[in-house]
């Protein structure tokens, strides 16, 4: 005799709505506008995509997460997320692939609704922080994203993006921090000259990482810990400031810091990619500070 073919589905008790079969229902679409600014700032809510985002989120700040919504296919293949959520007290809604889709074309199956993040400056400045990425007029949220995710794999302590930034709600954005986003302080909305100068109060090192330094990373590793004096320590707490990816950082804003670093260039190459000179920056600090 042929056995019936498998049938998955998520468990009676994660269930707690039907399920959602029209993609044009004024919920889905609904869920969908939170990829636009206005909606988020009406709702006060985001976007989360895809099971790595919606895992850590529902992990690490399940309180702040509305809603999971996950098609009987990725129930399947995520057990995990959806029972995190539900022990966890998240509403859980499945959908059919076209619903989930319309939701995000991104999501995988896999979406989930959340409140924006709001860490205040003054929560990182609370304790010195060993560790800070700034993000000045850094517009591209592909860049934005590998930062915060960086910053979170060399340790940070908090990452944060001036008011001239992109949006870390961003869907890109926070689809780049592949979960990093949950997992250390993101601050934003805040002016440059009013976050280097609370970091310099607390005595945090502020460096700014530009092509033009007249500092060489290299040269900074080699005396971390025994800094002459004049030259940064990469020991001690610091603050690593990143420009825009066009122009780079404006000589007002190199002025506010304490010195200027650049990462050398061995090769051929005319620059690096700002995401990429940012993960060699904090990892050389990480690296010191250790």
């Amino acid at each position: 005799m042929t056995s019936a073919p498998e049938q998955h589905s998520i468990s009676p008790d994660a269930r707690t709505v039907p399920q959602l079969t029209n993609p044009r229902a004024e919920r889905v679409k609904a869920v969908r506008a939170l990829a636009g600014r206005p909606a988020r700032s009406r709702s006060g809510r985001f976007l989360v995509e895809g099971p790595q985002s919606v895992r850590e989120a529902v992990r690490e700040t399940a309180t702040r997460v509305h809603d999971l919504y996950v098609t009987e296919q990725a129930a399947a293949r995520y057990p995990e997320i959806v029972a995190a959520a539900s022990a966890r007290g998240v509403v859980v809604r499945t959908g059919t692939p076209d619903v989930l889709d319309a939701m995000s074309p991104d999501g995988q199956g896999v979406v989930a609704v959340a409140d924006l993040l709001a860490v205040p400056l003054d929560a990182v400045l609370a304790r010195v922080p060993r560790l800070v990425a700034v993000l000045a007029h850094v517009r591209d949220p592909g860049n934005a994203g590998t930062v915060v995710r960086a910053a979170d794999a060399a340790g940070a302590s908090a990452v944060v993006l001036t008011r001239e930034s992109v949006d870390v709600h961003n869907p890109k954005v926070v689809r780049s921090t592949a979960g990093s986003l949950f997992h250390l302080p993101v601050v934003a909305g805040v002016g440059l000259e009013e976050t280097v100068g609370a970091l310099r109060e607390l005595g945090v090192t502020v460096l700014a990482a530009d092509g033009t330094g007249e500092h060489d990373i290299d040269d900074l590793l080699d005396v971390a810990g025994a800094a002459p004096a004049g030259v940064p320590d990469l020991a001690a707490p610091t603050a690593w400031v990143f420009g825009n990816e066009a122009w780079g950082l404006r000589d007002e804003d190199r002025a506010l810091t304490d010195a200027v670093v650049r990462v050398p260039i061995r090769g051929r190459a005319e620059s690096l990619n700002l995401a990429t000179a940012a993960t060699v920056c904090l990892y050389a600090s990480a690296r010191a500070q250790r």
